[in-house]
């Protein structure tokens, strides 16, 4: 045995001083250990009869051969995981110290010889026998076991020939290479489960270049936390599919990025000082670890759970537009579960009825709406009728048509079922969409992103699962008489360099009512935004919200300098759109210099309040942007011609917005 004082209570107890001391003392070891290990969805193919003296399952591995029967460990769930790392395995270790302290755990928990294990590779499987551990090396000594049981995918592959293989490897096998074979006793269960956590850190959680990162800082928090919970958000399906893609790639670019720079400095070591050769290799290994630092940078922010949709992804659509239909002529599709002759007298009277002069246009049947949208070509028209419609696909649509409800919205309800990505996807250059009520469930991406084009939604409801709206960069979104709720992430999540127009809409109980993010890049203007008479409330945090670099917080002091540039600005605070005169614009520029302070005037209700707080911040962000953007010129030779504001276009128009009972306040600001 590895500890006297270990009889198979589970592995928090196993990895405590031999003494059974606070928490782990008052329960029973049976229970002990199901309550932290034992995973209630077991696959179909584990043993799930009870087992006396283990409480781990069993099940068969796949093959030609039969092998016997071993622990079934890797189903274990989130937080059995994040609870072994954290308290018993990796505690408060820098990332240097991965490795002992792993080791030192081990000792503790694993036996140092009698398990039998399955050695598992890409190319074969053999049953061997432990004999020895080496806890500093991971490793464990071993020999092949009787009755020789091996699968190969090789046909040459003979018994000789794996123990040449294991002469080779003086029979030092690593520890996630072996599956330990199943032992009722539960003598054994600790061990199956320790090795289990060392083979799925070192496959999911371990990077090769960790140990070269800053070694200052919890390495638990930083690293093994945040890829422990994106490991788990995608066996759950909570990251788009697209996302995983982006992360996988990535993950690989920078594995053959470090891979390079290893090489090349390990040529460098091996050259002479003042060789030519020398000086070419060290800019190519600047360059590759420039290279590897951006690909770090950008895993950490997919791995980061609060800035992943922020800064992570930027999906792209592929969808190809149509274009007009090859005959030139425009179809009216109308979209009922059942027709009948009332329904169809009151369309043809009010939707269908063409005037004498207008050219004759086909009208097409359909059933449900996915068919409708896909058989849409440029300038048709979807006309959806009273009913309770419901889709598995996503509404991809790329040519500028109409989708139309005959009714009221909440008589005219299409539901997402069935996890997948976006619900509606908008890439066409004008798209209308009105009077219908889209409901979303088991959702990963948000309920409709405008990737391009315009898009105009009207006299809509919105019920959200994750996020609301996105509006992606280049993208123009026109939102009117609407109601968007229920949304996990932001209602409306707005990119730099968008359009986006809002009026006389709510947006309540939703995580965050409006995001506004602003990228710190001279390629991306500040997005340009109306709000007028939208009602906000009942939000969990902000009713809007600006992410945006702290290093903002630095230029502060530049930005007050810029107040008379501010001056130059019109801001839309009358209720009238063209009327300016009787404002007193010195009151409203107050509003709109450069100060990263909040607005706050005792004698200003809530809703006036909170429209000034978001003009406040947008303007001095992109002053602060444009600043930075003449800075760089600057450096560069090249001076502007025009230092006003109003020569980027930048108009903010918002007016007229409530503020009512959102968690945090009508207005904040998240720094990264």
């Amino acid at each position: 045995m590895a500890d006297g004082s270990l009889t198979g209570s589970g592995l928090e107890a196993a990895a405590m001083a031999p003494e059974r001391t606070g928490w782990a003392a008052e329960q029973e070891p049976a229970s002990l250990e199901k309550g932290l290990f034992q995973d209630e969805d077991s696959c179909s193919d584990c043993s799930c009869r009870d087992k006396p003296g283990s409480s781990l399952q069993s099940f068969m591995p796949e093959g030609k051969t039969f092998f016997p029967e071993i622990f079934q460990t890797n189903q274990l769930l989130f937080y059995e995981r994040f609870r072994a790392y954290q308290d018993y395995i990796l505690a408060d270790c820098k990332a240097s110290e991965v490795q002992e302290f792993t080791a030192e755990f081990l000792e503790k928990v694993l036996e140092p010889s009698g398990w039998r294990a399955v050695w598992h590779t890409n190319v074969f499987k053999v049953l061997v026998e432990a004999t020895d551990v080496d806890f500093a090396a991971l490793k464990a000594v071993v020999r092949l076991a009787e009755p020789y049981l091996c699968d190969s995918q090789v046909s040459t592959f003979t018994m000789e020939c794996m123990k040449e293989l294991l002469d080779l490897k003086e029979h030092r096998l690593p520890l996630q290479e072996l599956w330990v074979v199943f032992d009722d006793s539960g003598v054994f269960d600790q061990t199956a489960l320790a090795i289990e956590h060392v083979r799925f850190f070192y496959q999911n959680i371990w990077r090769s270049w960790d140990e070269e990162e800053e070694d200052e800082y919890d390495y638990f928090v930083r690293c093994v936390e945040p890829r422990l919970r994106l490991h788990y958000d995608i066996l759950e399906d909570r990251v788009p599919s697209g996302l995983i893609v982006d992360y996988r790639n990535l993950l690989s670019q920078c594995e053959e990025s470090y891979r390079k720079f290893l090489n090349l400095r390990s040529s460098l070591s091996n050259c002479n000082s003042d060789s030519e050769q020398e000086n070419i290799s060290m800019v190519e290994g600047l360059k590759l670890y420039s290279e590897m630092e951006q690909l770090k940078q950008k895993l950490k922010l997919i791995e980061n759970p609060l800035l992943r949709y922020v800064f992570g992804y930027q999906k792209n659509s592929n969808i190809q537009a149509k274009g007009v239909r090859p005959s030139g002529q425009k179809i009216t599709h109308v979209v009922s579960s059942t027709m009948v002759a009332g329904l169809l007298r009151s369309l043809l009277t009010d939707r269908l009825c063409q005037e004498p002069s207008e050219e004759e246009r086909e009208i097409q049947f359909h059933s449900d709406p996915l068919s409708a949208i896909n058989a849409c070509f440029e300038g048709d028209t979807v006309i959806v009728c009273p009913g309770h419609y419901v889709v598995h696909g996503t509404f991809s649509i790329a040519d500028s048509i109409e989708l139309e409800g005959y009714g009221l919205p909440d008589d005219i309800v299409i539901e997402k079922r069935g996890k997948g990505d976006t619900f509606v996807d908008c890439t066409g250059a004008d798209i209308k969409i009105s009077g219908i009520k889209f409901v979303q469930h088991d959702a990963v991406e948000g309920i409709l992103i405008v990737h391009r084009g315009k898009t105009t939604l009207e006299n809509c409801v919105l019920q959200c699962e994750t996020t609301g709206v996105t509006v992606r960069t280049s993208a123009e979104f026109l939102m009117k008489n609407s109601d968007l709720y229920g949304a996990k992430g932001a209602g409306i999540e707005i990119y730099p360099g968008s359009q986006c127009t809002l009026s006389d809409n709510g947006i309540h109980h939703c995580k965050e009512g409006i995001l506004i993010k602003d990228f710190l890049d001279e390629h991306y203007d500040i997005p340009k935004i109306s709000m007028v008479n939208n009602i906000i409330h009942n939000n969990e945090g902000y009713g809007v919200v600006l992410v945006k670099p702290t290093i903002f917080s630095d230029l502060q002091e530049n930005a007050e300098d810029g107040t008379e540039e501010n001056k130059a600005l019109k801001i839309q605070t009358s209720g009238e759109p063209d009327v300016t005169e009787g404002v007193d614009l010195e009151e409203l520029m107050q509003c709109a210099t450069g100060k990263m302070e909040l607005y706050a005037r005792t004698d200003l209700s809530e809703q006036v309040e909170g429209n000034c707080e978001i003009v406040n911040e947008l303007i001095a962000a992109s002053t602060q942007k444009g600043q930075i953007k003449k800075k760089r010129l600057s450096e560069l030779g090249i001076t502007q011609a025009d230092d006003n504001l109003m020569s980027q276009e930048m108009f903010v128009g918002i007016v007229g917005n409530q503020f009512k009972w959102n968690g945090k306040g009508s207005f904040g600001t998240f720094l990264f």
